[in-house]
């Protein structure tokens, strides 16, 4: 008996010696569950690809929505066509969009996908607020969206101004927009000369000088001064300069008329 005690004790002794750390134990269980959590992505994304491949079928049918009075749905449809060679998955709905926005007064695109096969491509056009120059035109927030209008769309005021003024002039011309319609008067051009002078130009063809300074204040003046009192007599109107301190100067259109001044005193351009 103690024989056997005793040798039980020695192979007892020899397992204790063969037994592994805790932390070596620990670490053989962190790799066989990395080992299946890697297994279980690989499986996950074989998957994936599988059915990405079995969906990603060619596009069949294409909707243009919008309200088109410049644009046409043949001119959204040719600008896409080379995107619908890609599979219903795989098209690219970024660069799609950025080939309809290239098209002139095309101002907003979004599109989207319909299961199974169809895109759908909705377009918002510009609404022009004004020509710049010879042939460009502006939109209602005053960003210059072509500068090669086919038409001269004389129904709209003309801006103009240096290179690279298009928003200040527009911003301008937006501003005013409102007082002109409340004084019932329309606005037949808008310029700034490369001095940064300013003249507007009425329907009617009169002039109003604003120089380039405080022109805020002097179109202040010209709505709530001069208009209301050349009212009755605008038609006989040539110009009206506010280039003044305090004050305006108005040019009448008969040859032998008298210059009507009123508190013409330091005119500073």
């Amino acid at each position: 008996m103690l024989g056997r005690k005793a040798n039980r004790r020695r192979v007892e002794s020899r397992l204790a010696k063969l037994r592994l750390p805790n932390v070596a134990l620990g670490w053989l269980a962190r790799v066989r569950t990395i080992g299946l959590s890697s297994f279980l992505v690989l499986a996950l994304a074989g998957l994936l690809a599988g059915a990405r491949v079995l969906l990603d079928q060619p596009v069949h049918k294409l909707i243009v929505e919008g309200t088109f009075q410049r644009v046409s749905s043949l001119q959204v449809e040719e600008a896409v066509a080379p995107d619908l060679k890609r599979g219903f998955l795989s098209v690219d709905l970024p660069e799609l969009r950025a080939h309809v926005r290239r098209l002139d007064w095309v101002d907003q695109v979004n599109v989207g996908r319909t299961w199974p096969d169809t895109l759908i491509v909705r377009v918002t056009e510009h609404r022009a607020a004004a020509r710049w120059g010879d042939t460009g035109l502006l939109n209602v927030r005053g960003e210059l969206f072509t500068d090669h209008a086919q038409h001269a769309y004389p129904e709209l005021p003309n801006l103009s101004g240096p290179p690279g003024s298009e928003n200040e002039v527009a911003r301008r011309y937006l501003a005013a927009r409102g007082r002109l319609a409340e004084a019932d008067l329309a606005l037949e051009s808008l310029r700034m000369d490369e001095r940064g002078a300013w003249t507007l130009v009425l329907g009617g063809g009169q002039e109003i000088r604003l120089g380039r300074r405080d022109i805020d204040v002097r179109l202040a003046r010209f709505f709530d001064v001069v208009a209301p009192a050349l009212a009755g007599v605008l038609g006989r109107v040539d110009y009206v300069d506010l280039r003044y301190t305090n004050g305006f100067a108005v040019g009448w259109r008969e040859a032998n008329a008298k210059q009507l001044t009123a508190a013409a005193r330091g005119n500073d351009g």
